[in-house]
C-alpha cells in the first residue's frame, strides 16, 4: 500500500467518520486515513453513528451502504435533511441505480469496493476543498425583503418574528439562499434537498411560497427562472 495522501483541504485537520460493518476495512481505513494527517471516528453500524454524529461536528463521513438493521442510504438520507456535511457512500455493489438513488439521496460521492485506499483520500481532499470554497462563498444570513435567513440554523425570521418552517423548506431555502441569487436548476435542488425528484421540488417551492410571498400566484423572491429551474431574489 502506498504512502497516504494528506488530507489538507482544510486549515486544521479534518474530522472524518467512518461507517462499516467490515471490522477489516474499517480498521484500514481508520489507520490509513490517520496517517495523512485527518482526525477518524468510526462506527460499526448506524446506530452507533448516530451517537457520534451528535457528540462532534464531522467534515466528512464514510458510510457503507450494506449495513445489517439500517442501511447506509437510510443513514445518510437521515443526515442529509439536517446537515450539509459532505457524505461518500461505499458499495460492494456498482450497479448504476445504486448509484442514482445515493446521488439523489445527497451523497457527495459514490465508490465501489474493492478500491484502493489512495483513491478515496483523493476524492476526499477534492470534495474537502469544493465544500470549503462553497462556505467560503456562501453568506451567513441571506436577506430577501423584510426576511433574514441564518443558513447555519436553518431559521427564517420576518421584522424579528421567527417564521416556522419545516426541515424539507429549511434545506430548501438553504440551498437557494447559498447560490446567492443566482439560478438552480430543478434536477440540482432534488438532489441537494430531501424532495428526491423535480416533482418533490416543485411541490416545496409552493409550500414555501406561501411562507414568504405576499401573492404566491405573482412571487417576488422565490423566482421561476424559464427552461433552468428557481431562484431566491437576495436584496
Amino acid at each position: 500500500m502506498s504512502a497516504a495522501p494528506e488530507i489538507d483541504a482544510l486549515e486544521r485537520p479534518a474530522h472524518i467518520l467512518i461507517v462499516d460493518d467490515d471490522d477489516r476495512i474499517r480498521e484500514l481505513l481508520k489507520r490509513y486515513l490517520a496517517k495523512g494527517g485527518a482526525r477518524v471516528s468510526a462506527a460499526a453500524e448506524a446506530q452507533s453513528a448516530r451517537k457520534l454524529l451528535e457528540a462532534f461536528e464531522f467534515d466528512l463521513l464514510i458510510i457503507d451502504v450494506m449495513m445489517p438493521q439500517e442501511d447506509g442510504f437510510s443513514l445518510a438520507a437521515s443526515v442529509r435533511k439536517s446537515s450539509n456535511v459532505p457524505i461518500v457512500l461505499l458499495t460492494a455493489r456498482g450497479l448504476a441505480e445504486d448509484r442514482i438513488r445515493g446521488l439523489q439521496i445527497g451523497a457527495d460521492d459514490y465508490v465501489a469496493k474493492p478500491f484502493e485506499p489512495e483513491e478515496l483520500a483523493l476524492r476526499i481532499n477534492a470534495i474537502l476543498r469544493r465544500a470549503a470554497a462553497r462556505a467560503a462563498e456562501a453568506p451567513e444570513i441571506a436577506r430577501f425583503g423584510p426576511f433574514q435567513f441564518h443558513l447555519a440554523r436553518g431559521e427564517l425570521s420576518r421584522d424579528g418574528r421567527v417564521v416556522r418552517l419545516t426541515e424539507a423548506e429549511a434545506s430548501m431555502l438553504r440551498v437557494l439562499a447559498a447560490k446567492g441569487g443566482d439560478p438552480i436548476s430543478r434536477e440540482e435542488l432534488a438532489k441537494k434537498t430531501s424532495a428526491g425528484m423535480e416533482r418533490s421540488v416543485d411541490v416545496q417551492v409552493t409550500r414555501l411560497r406561501r411562507k414568504i410571498e405576499h401573492d404566491p400566484r405573482a412571487p417576488i423572491f422565490l423566482q421561476t427562472v424559464r427552461g433552468v429551474g428557481y431562484k431566491l431574489a437576495l436584496d
